[in-house]
């Protein structure tokens, strides 16, 4: 079991002094985001307490709902992404940037391997190998990482992260596993009369059967979420391990860059930019759930409830809540 560190980040030095090849100066992202010493960064560090400090009174005013389980185990430990060189660990949530970070933390990590993030093919990124996570250590080894190294990790609105999964494993032909693995199942319980083709198939699920299989009770008994559509409270336990900082995805680019900076990498790294025509907005989303009942979003909406309260995301406006 994991005695997780709560509270306040003991800041020490680095015992090695400079590391060569991996880190300019001899203070560790820690000690750069909790004591800044240039003051352009400061207005940053008050921005980022209060992201932490919304996180920490959700999880304390939801303790029953957020904290049910009492301790994680390693297993819970398989998204957080080390970074031995840099003293980072990164919480990666689908379809929050998870692919341009998983770059990145190959880059950083890579001892020189890689340099250009972008160079890495998307599908590299996904293999697990390639990048080394918290569960591969000893429990020892798990909380000495856990009280000093940075923590991030990157949020999302729910319903358009959520909206976005739904597009890019529903509706394109080619993901042909999820179609199988999920969209068959999803179409035996909500569609009636489905055609023998779209039961064999599963490849023409429609959204509102997507959000009836989520508010399903009997799908989270039967396993957990996919990790495309699953919660952040559950994938990364932001009420049982303490993020140094949060990042949001309408904030990408300086988030990512500012992480960077606390590296101490950004004279040599950037996150990449690129504009993506087809990614998922809010008018997007506003439009898939204007099909949805009242009911359905209600029960929907208390699914992601933790995730919209923690990282202060409001009730989307077009929400009809019963």
């Amino acid at each position: 079991m994991l005695s997780v560190c709560w509270g306040h980040v003991v800041m020490r030095r680095n015992p090695f002094g400079v590391d060569i090849c991996c880190r300019k100066g001899s203070r560790s992202p820690l000690q750069e985001l909790y004591n800044p010493i240039q003051l352009e960064l400061s207005n940053t560090a008050i921005l980022h307490q209060m992201r932490r400090d919304q996180v920490t009174d959700t999880c304390r005013a939801n303790s029953a709902m957020s904290r049910k389980r009492r301790v994680l185990t390693p297993n819970d430990l398989k998204h957080l992404v080390v970074d031995e060189d840099h003293e980072l660990i990164y919480c990666y949530v689908p379809k929050v940037a998870c692919t341009n970070w998983k770059r990145l933390m190959m880059v950083l990590s890579g001892r020189g391997k890689y340099s250009d993030p972008m160079e890495i093919p998307a599908n590299e990124a996904h293999v697990s190998a390639n990048l080394k996570t918290l569960n591969q250590y000893s429990i020892p080894e798990i909380n000495h990482r856990l009280k000093s190294y940075m923590k991030f990790l990157f949020v999302r609105e729910p319903f358009e992260r959520l909206v976005s999964a739904y597009r890019n494993k529903f509706t394109q032909k080619y993901n042909t596993s999820f179609h199988k693995r999920y969209g068959t199942k999803i179409i035996r319980r909500q569609r009636k009369n489905a055609t023998q083709e779209a039961l064999r198939k599963g490849d023409d699920v429609k959204f509102e059967e997507f959000v009836a299989y989520l508010i399903d009770p009997h799908t989270q008994r039967e396993e957990p979420f996919n990790e495309h559509w699953q919660t952040v409270y559950s994938l990364c336990h932001p009420c049982h391990i303490h993020y140094d900082l949060v990042g949001k995805y309408e904030t990408l680019e300086e988030d990512s860059n500012y992480v960077l900076r606390l590296a101490g990498v950004s004279g040599y790294l950037k996150f990449p930019t690129y504009a993506k025509s087809t990614r998922t907005t809010d008018e997007m989303t506003t439009e898939f759930f204007q099909n949805i009942s009242a009911e359905h979003q209600t029960q929907l909406y208390e699914v992601y409830k933790l995730d919209f309260l923690m990282f202060n995301y409001s009730v989307p406006n077009y929400l009809k809540l019963d």
